[in-house]
């Protein structure tokens, strides 16, 4: 009996052995298969766009577009996202995408992008090498996809002894597609104040367009073959001022979190005063050499920094010097309104006295407050 005890323990242990073998054999294959974790299935996604991030984490939504080394991905819970391109590990798109690369190649269709390379599937599949990518823009070529845009309005209303009214708005206008990017903007200001001795005074009346054509050469250079501006306010004298020019910039910085690029060229000014002296020319044209720099750096998640200053070098007759910066903070309330904290600093050199022979000051500054809506 006590044999027969014996024999079925070495029995329970050598099956017990057996079984330890088999799972430890088992574990590499177990622990693998726990570290690359869910994906979804393939070939391609049927519903949503898909992305994964180097941390292999899956986010499922729609790809908007992939510009500056920043890929915009709407995720379906966690809204719309802003991630580094560097932070992505693969792509797959379940709609068309236009992909841009640096020797000028645009290729259309669905996207699978890994580490290495990236696959266009279209008519038919082509493959190109990940790090030669410039630019993603999500959906098919039509005119609606192109276009992005900003607009702001500040306002500040006093009451009492002095009933005052001041306004300010900008707006901001992208059309963008793989190689080309034109640019509108708005800047206005407007005060007005009723005195009850003078009636309704305005104070303060600027208006300022501008707008301009990029065509992207390579990753970091690009040519503008047209800009412009137009310019109003009386205060300074200053009726109306027509710019038009041609120039080239460059992308000195193009990270995730920073971007920074210089630009100029030349361009042709037409100025017509409110008011001047008798017997004096009430406008003035001459050539322009244009310099201008913009830097934007994100401080946080929901926090950039812009600074954008552009300066001209015009004759006497014209100012001689005159400069315009905008700088300040962008908080991003939600994913489509902002809270702007902007500085603006206007100087002519060389103002032109008005007809009563007042000169106006060289030097505007405003500090306004926007709140900002994206579409």
């Amino acid at each position: 009996m006590t044999v027969f005890h014996r024999m079925r323990g070495f029995k329970t242990f050598w099956m017990l052995s057996l079984l330890a073998a088999i799972l430890l054999a088992a574990s590499p294959g177990l622990a693998e298969e726990g570290e690359k974790g869910w994906s979804p299935p393939p070939p391609m996604p049927e519903k949503f766009d898909w992305i994964q991030t180097t941390s292999l984490e899956w986010l499922k939504g729609e790809i908007v577009s992939m510009y500056d080394a920043s890929l915009e991905f709407d995720s379906k819970e966690f809204d719309l996202q802003t991630l580094d391109w560097s932070d992505i590990k693969e792509v797959r798109s379940v709609g068309t995408m236009q992909v841009a690369f640096e020797d000028g190649t645009i290729a259309i269709g669905q996207v699978f992008i890994d580490q290495e390379t990236v696959r266009v599937l279209g008519d038919e599949e082509k493959r190109f090498p990940r790090s030669e990518v410039l630019s993603i823009t999500a959906g098919a070529p039509k005119e609606r996809n192109y276009w992005s845009i900003k607009a702001s309005l500040g306002a500040n209303l006093r009451e009492g002894n002095t009933e005052q009214i001041e306004m300010s708005s900008q707006a901001n206008i992208v059309r963008r597609t793989p190689k080309n990017r034109i640019n509108i903007d708005y800047l206005g200001n407007f005060s007005e104040t009723n005195l009850e001795e003078t009636g309704d005074t305005t104070i303060a009346d600027n208006q300022r367009v501008g707008a301009g054509w990029n065509h992207y050469i390579s990753k970091r250079f690009y040519w503008s073959p047209v800009y412009g501006e137009w310019y109003r306010d009386p205060f300074v004298n200053i009726a109306q001022r027509w710019t038009l020019g041609m120039g080239a910039g460059y992308e000195i910085i193009n990270m995730p979190k920073t971007t920074w690029d210089i630009n100029g060229g030349l361009a042709y000014q037409i100025t017509s005063f409110d008011s001047v002296a008798e017997g004096e020319d009430d406008s003035a044209n001459t050539p322009a050499l244009v310099v201008g720099t913009l830097y934007d750096h994100k401080l946080t998640k929901g926090i950039d920094f812009v600074f954008d200053y552009r300066f001209f070098i015009v004759n006497d007759e014209s100012g001689t010097y005159t400069h315009h910066l905008l700088t300040g903070l962008e908080f991003e309330l939600t994913t489509i309104l902002d809270f702007d904290i902007t500085f603006i600093w206007d100087r002519i050199q060389n103002p032109r006295a008005d007809s009563a022979g007042i000169v106006p000051e060289q030097d505007d500054f405003r500090l306004t407050f926007f709140l900002g809506f994206d579409f």
